[in-house]
């Protein structure tokens, strides 16, 4: 009979421990590598995931499963920082990000033939000789690249064994997109000329090369080679059109642009290269993560896993622009460069055109991961998975929640937001403006506005939801109850979902009511059945939000002055351009208002009554 492993004496490790930098390794009772980390101290740091409180839920489900730690210490951070990535990509521990896409990324290739040198799409350890351009985000991004390079400057890219046994011109010739010197059509110094171009244009010096396009444009026309003239003019045309593409054109210098953006369904890290200033494209990755608890985390496991690698030195830009201001970025910069063997940048805080990509990037980030969400395999999923959670039946087809926005009482607004298995459905979307109650009293304007949408269904308007999702705790699910009970609808699954007392996603609690009563319910903090409620949760709350920042920005744009029967706008603008404005005229008296041309002894008094009736 096997014995269970005796538990974790976490206390007498933690204080056996060193200080120093280094990495370590938490095992489960499988003998199988979970996490692995790195520190500056390491009695810090592991101690840290023992400690009472704070700790995120997934933290402590890890931790419950260690049933030892192994250490390895090093000389410095940035030491500890390369043997961590090392580790990761050897034992791929389940805890630590994963990044779902392990490929290398695709270059173009410029062959070093002598004399008719060959430009083709490459993916691997750079081995062979050459001049690499890129990396780009695709293989499709790199083929179209090419595509155009033999639109515009008709640079070979067949094969060896092909051009070698060429004896007459082949269809890319026939089609303009060849030059064929296979078979002695073109000079190797005017080859020459048009793979400097092709080269200018990959390094993304655009402004110089259509510049010297220009001239020979120019000279031709002038020696009367007007169809030599015609050709380089057409090519300045694409170039011309391939930059007003871009965000930015030809400014800066090699740059890989980073964004996140985080929720807890699921996270996405945009990035976007940049080359010679110019943008080749981008790609979303959607990483794993159990551990990562804000985007500074994540990005930092982002970039350590995507540019420390055996082959990353040689792809490593001069520069990576972050979302966030990462804590450990001294250890990452140092890292990079020891990589690299080079100078490498990493800022967060950019003005002028790098600013411009980064705003990019993060509005590209929060998009592809609402997108990834929004997907009908993954919302029926998760539908099917609350079904199970919340042990229905069938699964729900319809849900509806309500949320309530304000500040400090002033402009309140209440929304539903509707959603079904393919996602929300914005048409459905309402807003009520509440009225007539005490500023601040949330349980009133849940009972208000609950009774005006359900009043509108008693009428026919809308489709009665199979679960009403209330954002808000057993006090709202009260208010909830009572109304549903006025309309006879207390068969309706009332649901309600509190943010826990830390106030942090992923530790909400969550309320069902049965029958009479409200009860406690637990989903596990993973389950996409949670992070459905939660991204629902979220969406009706930024509809509230957005619906009260405008009517709140309404309300403070218009004036009290409104509000004072026979006063038009042009005895308006008159009172207050002879007081300088609302103050001025709130502390003038009775007489004085009475003086401005067109204000009557009886208007004046009912300006006067207006701002000083208490």
């Amino acid at each position: 009979m096997s014995q269970s492993p005796e538990p974790f004496d976490h206390k007498d490790f933690v204080s056996n421990l060193s200080s120093r930098p280094g990495v370590y390794r938490m095992v489960d009772g499988d003998e199988r590598v979970i996490y692995v980390g790195k520190a500056r101290n390491l009695k810090k740091r592991v101690g840290s995931y023992f400690r009472a409180s704070g700790l995120t839920t997934k933290t402590m489900a890890m931790v419950a499963k260690i049933t030892r730690i192994e250490i390895s210490i090093t000389h410095s951070e940035t030491e500890a920082l390369l043997l961590e990535q090392s580790l990761i990509k050897e034992l791929k521990p389940p805890y630590n990000i994963q990044l779902r896409d392990d490929k290398s990324y695709p270059f173009i290739l410029l062959t070093d033939h002598a004399e008719y040198p060959r430009l083709m799409f490459y993916r691997g350890r750079k081995s062979r000789k050459g001049k690499y351009f890129g990396p780009y985000p695709s293989a499709l991004a790199t083929r179209n690249t090419l595509q155009l390079m033999q639109k515009v400057f008709k640079v070979r890219q067949c094969q060896e064994s092909y051009f070698k046994n060429r004896t007459r011109p082949c269809l890319q010739h026939q089609i303009d997109r060849c030059t064929a010197p296979c078979v002695g059509l073109i000079s190797p110094e005017e080859y020459a000329r048009d793979v400097r171009y092709s080269t200018l244009f990959l390094q993304g010096k655009s402004s110089q090369l259509t510049s010297e396009l220009t001239k020979n444009m120019e000279a031709a026309a002038e020696a009367l080679e007007f169809e030599k003239a015609a050709k380089i003019r057409d090519q300045i045309g694409v170039l011309r059109r391939i930059q007003e593409d871009q965000v930015v054109a030809n400014q800066g210098e090699d740059a890989d642009v980073i964004a996140v953006a985080m929720q807890p369904a699921g996270v996405c890290v945009h990035v976007i290269y940049v080359r010679g200033g110019r943008i080749l494209g981008s790609k979303n990755f959607f990483p794993k993560h159990r551990l990562a608890s804000n985007p500074d985390e994540l990005l930092s496991d982002f970039i350590s896993q995507s540019y420390l690698g055996e082959e990353s030195g040689t792809n490593l830009p001069a520069e990576l622009l972050v979302s966030e201001a990462l804590t450990d970025s001294g250890a990452l910069i140092e890292a990079m460069e020891y990589v690299a063997g080079r100078k490498v940048r990493l800022v967060s805080n950019v003005r002028g055109h790098r600013a411009k990509w980064l705003k990019m990037a993060v509005t590209n980030a929060t998009e592809a991961l609402g997108a990834h969400m929004a997907s009908k395999q993954n919302s029926k999923r998760r539908f099917a998975l609350l079904q199970q959670a919340l042990a229905l039946e069938v699964p729900p087809a319809r849900i509806e929640c309500f949320d309530i926005s304000h500040t400090g009482g002033e402009g309140t607004v209440a929304s539903c937001v509707v959603f079904d298995v393919d996602g929300a459905l914005k048409n459905d979307y309402r807003r009520f403006n509440i009225e007539g109650i005490t500023p601040g009293d949330d349980y009133a304007a849940m009972e208000q506005v609950l009774t005006r949408r359900f009043e509108r269904l008693k009428k026919g308007e809308g489709k009665l939801p199979d679960i009403l999702l209330i954002d808000g705790g057993k006090g709202q699910l009260t208010q909830a109850a009572n109304v549903l009970a006025r309309f006879e609808l207390d068969s309706l699954l009332l649901l309600g979902i509190a943010k826990g007392i830390s106030r942090r996603a992923g530790q909400e609690t969550l309320f069902l009511k049965e029958g009479g009563r409200v009860t406690e319910i637990a989903i596990a903090t993973e389950s996409p059945a949670l992070h459905l409620l939660q991204q629902i949760r979220d969406e009706a709350h930024r509809f509230a939000i957005t619906a009260h920042r405008q009517r709140r920005g309404n309300a403070r744009k218009r004036s009290q002055l409104e509000d004072i029967p026979g006063l038009g706008p042009k005895r308006r603008r008159d009172l207050l351009k002879h007081f300088g404005g609302q103050q001025g005229l709130k502390r003038a008296a009775e007489s004085e208002i009475a003086k401005v041309a067109g204000i009557s002894g009886k208007l004046a008094a009912a300006v006067y009554e207006h701002f000083h009736v208490d």
